[in-house]
């Protein structure tokens, strides 16, 4: 750190101007269990605000404003340290909101799509702070769209939903000619890192890691590392599929009528399809857990998931309803027993390296918490989540309901997986989703066999 920012530091605190706080357990995560590192631009999480009705510079900086007040993420950064980082909250911030009007030539989708990725590429510098940008393009005078890049270490894909409804909430207001700040959230995100510490000692940390030494004793990787640290930085390729409303509807009923849930089902397909492209038998991956059950901390912004590993092993000989309920329980069990992915990974003694994530190389996700569109007369707003902070891993599968249809999201790595490879994968994952809602009893060797 430069003189200057050490005079600047050491002149706040005396101040009283920012307070400092351990490191959270998700945050331990990106510093001490990632391949990227946390500076990296795959780091940070991506969405897009589009507007109809009419948007004010002034009224959007005001609107940003009173959520920079309400959540203190947006006014967070790190100090770094011999050991670890510590959080560094400024008591007060200011928005970090550009308004851009658009040319006649940038206002197509391909030219703000491209706008939106030099937004969501630029790094974040971690000390100085903010760690979170807004750029405003107008197209028109009803017509805008808002790029927001936010990091992973103040963020997840939970705090995007709040993040909008906080913003829209402030817009309206604002709207109204109401220009009172909101109501402090219930648990600010440093009081939800300390009951969290509070929570994990040693004794409940030893008692989860012997389900999980247990659950995952054997397990073997789907494929090698890539070779090259350059693998492991920048943006992954994505690629999406549609699943088509009637298919949605037959799914949920699939998973009702056998005690299960959407993810379940999903995750049961997802199993088979990943076995299908893989050749492995024996399928583990990831998926991120909200962890916020208490109610007081459903309104604060900040990185509080977990990451629980899932295992499923392909019997080929079991029909996919019994297959269903067996993932499930699985599930069940898994996410009953999770713990803080830094001390898995300490626990289980396979930490993180250049181009190899700790554990699992697949994230499987269900985003069933998205904000509603808001409306109200003469402007609508909708959030679009773009990415979450997954590009450390190889491969990433991310579903999002639309309606009673799904978008399914394909992260993957290019120096690993052809487009083609993925777009087959994607096929297959359809044809599973297809087979077993044509046909639950079938056995899953008869279902693979098909495909």
């Amino acid at each position: 750190m430069s003189q200057d920012r050490r005079a600047r530091l050491t002149q706040w605190l005396e101040s009283g101007e920012i307070r400092l706080q351990p490191l959270t357990f998700p945050q331990r995560e990106l510093w001490e269990a990632s391949p990227v590192p946390v500076a990296d631009v795959s780091n940070n999480i991506c969405a897009i605000i589009q507007g109809r009705g009419l948007l004010t510079p002034q009224g959007s900086e005001a609107a940003l404003q009173k959520v920079v007040d309400r959540q203190e993420v947006f006014r967070l950064s790190f100090l770094p340290g011999k050991g670890q980082p510590m959080q560094m909250i400024r008591n007060a911030g200011k928005p970090m909101l550009r308004f851009h009007e658009l040319p006649a030539s940038q206002r197509q989708p391909e030219a703000i799509e491209e706008l939106a990725k030099e937004v969501f590429n630029k790094p974040f510098d971690l000390v100085q702070g903010p760690l979170y940008r807004a750029e405003v393009f107008r197209r028109a005078a009803d017509d805008h769209v808002m790029v927001f890049s936010i990091h992973h270490a103040i963020a997840d894909g939970w705090a995007l939903g709040v993040f909008f409804q906080d913003l829209c909430a402030a817009y309206m207001d604002g709207l109204r000619g109401v220009h009172a700040n909101h109501a402090p959230v219930p648990l600010s995100y440093t009081d939800w890192g300390a009951a969290e510490r509070a929570f994990w000692q040693p004794a409940e940390l030893e008692q989860r890691a012997t389900f999980w030494k247990s659950c995952l004793a054997g397990a073997r990787r789907l494929w090698s590392p890539p070779t090259g640290t350059e693998s492991t930085s920048g943006e992954r390729e994505r690629w999406v599929s549609l699943v088509p409303a009637d298919l949605g509807r037959a799914m949920r009923e699939l998973a009702r009528s056998n005690g299960a849930t959407l993810f379940s089902m999903l995750l049961a397909a997802f199993q088979i399809a990943l076995s299908k492209w893989t050749g492995a038998d024996d399928i583990l991956v990831g998926t991120p857990v909200a962890n916020r059950s208490k109610q007081a901390v459903r309104e604060t912004m900040g990185y509080c998931a977990g990451i629980v590993p899932l295992r499923g092993q392909i019997d080929r000989e079991r029909t996919f309803s019994d297959g269903l309920r067996a993932v499930h329980q699985a599930t069940v069990d898994s996410f009953a027993n999770a713990m803080p992915f830094a001390e898995l990974v300490r626990a289980l003694g396979d930490p993180a390296s250049p181009g190899r994530n700790p554990i699992f190389e697949v994230r499987f996700a269900l985003q069933n918490h998205p904000a509603p569109d808001a409306v109200v007369p003469g402007l609508s707003l909708q959030l679009r989540i773009r990415s979450t902070g997954t590009a450390r891993f190889d491969l990433g599968c991310e579903i999002n309901e639309d309606g009673d249809g799904l978008e399914v999201a394909w992260l993957f790595r290019r120096n690993l997986f052809p487009i083609d490879d993925i777009q087959n994968l994607g096929h297959i994952y359809q044809a599973v989703l297809a087979g077993v809602c044509r046909s639950p009893e079938s056995r899953t060797d008869a279902l693979m066999t098909s495909l």
